[in-house]
């Protein structure tokens, strides 16, 4: 899984030979940040149970993740997992749902991670009980998210997906079938299935690894990520990096 995770998520790009430091070297293998997010990424096949909601889940769009990393990923242990809802809101046409996830070793009770992942919920929303639009949030609303300063970056980083980039991160365990699919993929309104954001956001963070970390993944304590714009598979990803202390935007 680690081996399918990275290499879905950020190796299959230019680089000619793979990265051994996130797959497997002669001492020990290697897990990569976001490797983090696939711990909650059965949340989406749960929220047709949730009481009180109907929705079509091809419409269902990942909208924002943030992950704390409490201390480095082992690359082998159980985990126990408490989720709990942190944030809803009724959009009228929409439903936005925030989820967090808090991961465990299981063994010991040591926190691991936590994820908070905003999903967008299309056709789902307009409460019928509530008199105005219904918001609620655990969390500031801009708490996690950063706009892109407007001055000249610090650095920049350019990558090429692959047309099988989809295929090859859905064998993480993400089965939706927005992303491979293409009547699914046309129902959502798009023209062919589109990159996962966990797999677009691997890039991202492998970029910042890569260019500014000197290749150390232990420096990287908070990711997060708002999906604004599609992907498909096959086009150019370029990272826009900027310093902020100890933050890079």
């Amino acid at each position: 899984m680690v081996f399918l995770s990275s290499s879905g998520r950020a190796i299959m790009g230019d680089d000619s030979v793979m990265n051994p430091d996130f797959i497997i070297n002669h001492k020990f293998p290697e897990v990569f940040p976001t490797f983090a997010a696939l711990f909650s990424i059965g949340l989406t096949s749960q929220l047709k149970y949730l009481p009180g909601f109907t929705f079509d889940p091809r419409l269902l769009l990942h909208g924002q993740q943030y992950i704390e990393i409490y201390k480095p990923l082992p690359s082998n242990c159980s985990l126990q997992n408490k989720s709990s809802i942190v944030g809803l809101h009724d959009k009228g046409k929409a439903t936005i749902i925030e989820v967090e996830v808090l991961s465990y070793v299981k063994e010991t009770g040591e926190p691991l991670c936590m994820n908070r992942t905003t999903i967008y919920l299309r056709g789902a929303g307009g409460f019928p009980k509530s008199s105005k639009p219904y918001s609620v949030s655990k969390y500031p609303r801009d708490q996690t998210s950063s706009k892109p300063p407007r001055t000249q970056p610090f650095a920049v980083h350019e990558e090429r997906t692959q047309p099988s980039q989809a295929l090859l991160y859905r064998l993480s365990g993400d089965y939706n079938p927005l992303h491979s699919d293409p009547m699914v993929a046309e129902v959502a309104g798009f023209s062919r299935p589109i990159l996962h954001g966990l797999c677009t956001l691997g890039f991202a963070i492998r970029a910042i690894i890569k260019t500014i970390c000197n290749g150390d993944a232990s420096l990287i304590k908070a990711i997060s990520g708002r999906f604004l714009l599609h992907v498909y598979p096959g086009e150019t990803l370029i990272t826009e990096m900027w310093l902020e202390g100890l933050r890079i935007i």
